[in-house]
């Protein structure tokens, strides 16, 4: 069975006018029971990371200010979200969810996060809408428990994940591979370990094919044994933080591209939802949708 991190306090409430599409986490799983592509039981809560997890990737001072309140004005217009006691553990709760996928993706070959995918959380600061780096977290407490040896994070998010890619540049076990717009934020990056910067306007075919002639190579020379994959539909022409101009079928494609790389090689695979930020929420929540669809029909 799909399973799926899930909390009420994924949808915290922000002043009106917000640019974050924060309904979006309450729209998802509503579509995807209503329609019948999951149930109830698909969906788990997760508790709240231990702070030893979270202390693998980020410093001490950073957690300790960031859990007691103590982030200084400027930090907190860095993240974008007001600080609050709710947002603090709802990023516990978000990060908790990635590392208890984990366990799921060993048991069942895959499993999601209805959120997640904080690629622009770096060790000692947030940025962009990241307060903790979930994915980097659960892929430390992967290698502390031995669960995996080398781990793959496929990040095709529009955006660079210059977080993760920052925390993980000296860590030979964790392959960082992100696919992003040139010109979209980050505008300094970070250097993964291939990084693929697409020009303004790329559309489905031209997308779809440096993925193809990228992401094989990359499993068969690194060999890993675990997959992160961070989906975000900003990619999406629609997309009003984007600069790529992918169709919904394209994002689906790409989805389906990577679900079925990590089935064929029978590595274990959590997906997270990393951004969106169409103008039209339907359209964001259906983009969403077919990652999860994509996997039912691959997996179960």
């Amino acid at each position: 069975m799909l399973k799926i991190a899930y909390d009420p306090i994924y949808v915290l409430p922000l002043p009106e006018g917000h640019r974050f599409p924060m309904l979006k986490y309450e729209l998802i799983p509503k579509q995807l029971i209503y329609e019948g592509s999951c149930k109830d039981e698909n969906f788990f809560t997760p508790e709240k990371a231990e702070k030893l997890d979270v202390l693998r990737v980020h410093t001490e001072t950073y957690y300790n200010r960031l859990v007691g309140m103590q982030l200084d004005a400027k930090e907190v217009r860095k993240i974008g979200f007001p600080l609050t006691s709710a947002l603090v553990e709802r990023e516990q709760i978000i990060a908790q969810g990635t590392i208890e996928c984990c366990y799921h993706a060993l048991k069942n070959g895959i499993a999601m996060n209805i959120a997640g995918g904080t690629h622009h959380a770096y060790a000692n600061h947030g940025e962009a809408f990241c307060l903790l780096n979930d994915q980097a977290i659960a892929a430390a407490h992967l290698l502390d428990q031995k669960l995996a040896k080398r781990i793959l994070i496929i990040d095709l998010d529009v955006h660079q994940g210059n977080g993760t890619a920052h925390i993980f540049k000296s860590n030979r076990s964790v392959f960082t591979f992100s696919v992003h717009g040139a010109s979209n934020y980050p505008f300094k990056k970070e250097e993964s370990d291939l990084d693929i910067a697409l020009e303004k306007g790329t559309t489905d075919d031209d997308y779809l094919s440096v993925l193809d002639q990228h992401m094989y190579r990359i499993v068969e020379s690194f060999k890993p044994d675990f997959i992160f994959y961070l989906c975000g539909v900003d990619v999406l022409g629609s997309d009003k933080l984007g600069t790529l101009n992918l169709s919904l079928q394209g994002s689906k494609a790409r989805d389906e591209r990577v679900l079925n790389l990590a089935k064929e090689k029978n590595i274990p695979v959590v997906c997270c939802m990393g951004g969106g930020y169409s103008k039209d929420i339907k359209i964001i929540v259906e983009a969403h949708a077919n990652t999860f669809r994509a996997a039912q029909d691959l997996f179960f």
